[in-house]
């Protein structure tokens, strides 16, 4: 069902957002908000995380999955539901249904990390893998609800979804009265319209920023021409805002109500997560890390004090290793470099000599003799480097050439 923006902003009240709280009484946590000292001096104002990593299921999509499913009239309920998902969403259907008693089925791409799909049979569903990207899985989702009258529960495109999520709103007014700014993740945009809603109708004042992946950036092509449109093939580690086109319902409102959309890199991602990680002592997958970003590249543009919505943690620990290695790339502090030396006894152990001597941590060494590129007297070796910043690795390849070595990359 497509919504006008007329449409899609009578659908959603304040009323609603309070009616939904009401109904999450006892189930959504109030999640924490918690300051940053580190981001209030980037920002040069108060800057405070709204942590619902910390959230039962480990992301805020539990609120707007229990207020839809428990708006089920009996017959729907009896029919069970249906939903598709890579994680966030998933975990929320399940839970919220085992509470309510109501059976659940959630369809996951083959690909999606075992501990998402594990984490949603232990809240009670039953997961059923199928296709490779999350498109071809809403695809069979919602084949099977036509076949079997399953009600499918749509991840941000339904009002009662929105109404839920709009509770985080309510929270932050709550937490941090003196607000001027609140800064959220978009993906499909349930979220950003939701916290909208409420905030906007007892504080207009207050600045709403969305933010999105620079691969994924749905909205601002759709805000442009006043309706959503598609971005083909999607791109980027930020699996939680990952969406090609933004929904009919949240469009409407976001458009309204939402202030600004902005649009953050891969790199600067990289460094919120591992901002999040080391100075505020919280996991954060990317999506819900995606206000810091917004934070980080452009520290002048936010009013304070500012809220930024860390809305999920749900990472899985091989894209953590492999996210938190780039964000320390791109801050300078790891430095992957290969080489050429003499392949003669204590020719390495003299290279990691020189590389003591400049304080660069060797993590990992990769020896190559035989390699048709290489003369018959040549090795190879790859290092992976633990460094201090951009200035260093500018030094460490310095020495290395000093000390006669041929830097390939």
């Amino acid at each position: 069902m497509s919504y006008s923006t007329a449409e899609a902003l009578r659908t959603v009240t304040l009323d609603d957002v309070r009616g939904a709280r009401k109904m999450l009484s006892g189930v959504a946590r109030m999640t924490a908000m918690e300051g940053s000292r580190h981001l209030s001096r980037t920002v040069a104002a108060p800057v405070h995380l709204k942590c619902e990593n910390l959230q039962r299921t480990g992301s805020f999509k539990l609120r707007g999955a229990y207020v839809r499913i428990a708006g089920l009239l009996p017959e729907e309920r009896a029919a069970g539901v249906v939903a598709a998902s890579a994680g966030n969403h998933a975990q929320g259907v399940a839970l919220a249904s085992s509470l309510l008693g109501v059976r659940s089925t959630v369809f996951m791409p083959k690909g999606a990390p075992l501990p998402k799909i594990s984490a949603t049979r232990e809240y009670g569903a039953e997961v059923r893998l199928h296709g490779q990207v999350v498109d071809e899985t809403l695809a069979a989702a919602r084949e099977y609800a036509h076949e079997t009258g399953a009600v499918f529960i749509h991840p941000f495109d339904h009002p009662d979804v929105i109404a839920g999520q709009g509770t985080v709103g309510l929270e932050i007014l709550e937490q941090c009265p003196q607000v001027r700014t609140i800064v959220v993740g978009v993906g499909g945009g349930g979220l950003a319209a939701g916290i909208a809603v409420a905030v906007k109708a007892l504080r207009p004042d207050v600045r709403i920023v969305g933010v999105q992946a620079e691969g994924a950036a749905a909205y601002p092509p759709s805000l442009a021409v006043g309706r959503p449109v598609s971005v083909r093939n999607p791109a980027t580690m930020a699996d939680g805002i990952k969406v090609g086109r933004p929904g009919d319902v949240p469009f409407g409102i976001v458009g309204e109500l939402v202030d600004e959309v902005r649009t953050v890199t891969e790199d600067e991602l990289s460094a919120a997560l591992l901002l999040c990680l080391e100075r505020a002592k919280l996991v954060v997958e990317p999506a819900g890390a995606s206000p810091v970003a917004a934070l980080l590249s452009r520290p002048d543009a936010f009013e304070g004090p500012v809220v930024a919505v860390l809305s999920g943690g749900n990472v899985d620990p091989v894209l953590m290793e492999r996210v938190l290695r780039h964000g320390m790339a791109a801050q300078g502090r790891y430095l992957a470099v290969r080489l050429r030396l003499t392949d003669r006894p204590g020719a390495l152990a003299s290279l990691l000599g020189t590389l003591s001597g400049v304080d660069a941590n060797v993590l990992d060494v990769s020896h190559i003799r035989t390699d048709p590129r290489l003369g018959l007297t040549e090795a190879e070796v790859e290092l992976h480097l633990e460094t201090k910043g951009p200035a260093h690795c500018t030094e460490v390849n310095q020495v290395l050439r000093e000390a006669g070595y041929t830097v390939i990359g």
